[in-house]
């Protein structure tokens, strides 16, 4: 754990190499994350599991700084970065469906082509955290890193500074917005 915060520290300084070293070390925890969101909706499970995390990597090298302070912190951004991709996704296979023509053009369209019966459920929830953070943005970032990112409780506590007890009763309340918002 202490290797990931000093390569954070290398990558912030501007040393490409230690982000990759990053990625590279982070890389099963965040296919474990990618395979258990995508389990239940796709076709080619493995395939779009590494399609997922390697998107991920690219969005995250593109933006050209890392802000996250520790492993906990890193794991917690790419959930985020996880979420966009598969609610960009979700709208163009949407949108595809529907006869739209989407302008985003992903890098791997497979992925794509492995969420359409899942695409309505995503976007659904996609809406229902963006009218969940105007309530609580806390919440939204236990959702995502619990459901995009697949943190454990301790491992959400440490990157947001609270203790596990306090995610679990955050997971909780989320759950019970989202689900009232969701039946809306």
């Amino acid at each position: 754990m202490g290797d990931v915060t000093v390569l954070i520290e290398r990558a912030r300084d501007g040393d490409a190499a230690a982000f990759d070293q990053i990625f590279k070390l982070l890389y099963p925890e965040l296919r474990s994350a990618a395979h258990r969101r995508l389990s239940r909706n796709v076709r080619d499970d493995a395939f779009a599991t590494t399609a997922l995390v390697n998107e991920c990597y690219l969005k995250l090298v593109r933006r050209g700084s890392l802000t996250p302070g520790d492993r906990a912190h890193f794991l917690a951004y790419a959930a985020t970065v996880m979420r966009s991709i598969i609610v960009d996704a979700a709208r163009q296979a949407q949108a595809e469906r529907h006869g739209g023509d989407a302008a985003h053009v992903p890098l791997d369209t497979h992925l794509v082509e492995t969420l359409p019966g899942a695409a309505e459920e995503i976007i659904d929830v996609h809406t229902a955290l963006e009218e969940l953070a105007r309530i609580d943005a806390r919440l939204v970032r236990v959702v995502e890193m619990r459901y995009f990112g697949g943190m454990s409780d301790e491992e959400i506590g440490a990157a947001l500074d609270v203790s596990d007890r306090t995610v679990r009763r955050d997971w909780e309340k989320a759950r019970l917005l989202l689900a009232h918002a969701l039946r809306s």
